[in-house]
């Protein structure tokens, strides 16, 4: 049971994370700053890992309920 709360807890954190990435990179693209696009690359591919992560989390969420 510890194991699924701890799982919901990274779970919380990950998808804030994701969404406060979603919302800088959102934000600029479309100011009119000029874009580092490597730091771009390095956001949108943490904004990847993020998702991945999560879509985990969410399988072994799934799988332990089933269980």
């Amino acid at each position: 049971m510890e194991d699924q709360e701890e799982l919901q807890l990274k779970l919380a954190e990950y998808k804030s994370e994701h969404k406060a990435l979603d919302e800088v990179i959102e934000r600029a693209l479309t100011s009119n700053q000029p874009v580092n696009l490597f730091h771009m690359q390095q956001l949108k591919k943490k904004k990847l890992w993020l998702k991945d992560m999560i879509q985990q989390i969410e399988s072994a969420l799934i799988d332990d309920i089933i269980a």
